[in-house]
């Protein structure tokens, strides 16, 4: 154990990480039982969104994750499973009007 006071807490912090990322990657592991257990849509999915959850927490490399989602998807390609198409994006943006042609330009004369 040690005695000092901040190595003290350095090593609490180290167990509450430790606990924090074995969970995260159980996370993973359970999702991707689930998906070759039975290869659906919203299986692959669950699958893809927790190892971009672990690359976001710096869990595992993006290189890592792009290998096991790219097994994931030609599992799931094998399979016959259809990916659910995204929906695009679309902004709100109102119109936006100019306040040139509502008010006339005022000319002043120089005299």
């Amino acid at each position: 154990m040690p005695i000092i006071k901040s190595a003290i807490k350095r090593a609490k912090q180290t167990v509450k990480r430790r606990e924090r990322n074995v969970g995260i990657k159980r996370d993973i592991k359970g999702a991707v039982k689930a998906f070759l257990a039975k290869p659906s849509a919203d299986t692959l999915a669950k699958a893809q969104s927790e190892i971009d959850t672990a690359v976001k927490k710096n869990l595992i490399s993006k290189n890592t994750a792009a290998r096991r989602k790219a097994s994931l998807s030609r599992t799931a390609k094998e399979a016959g499973v259809k990916l659910a198409a995204k929906k695009p994006a679309t902004k709100a943006t109102p119109a936006k009007t100019s306040t040139a042609a509502k008010k006339p330009a005022v000319k002043k004369s120089a005299e």
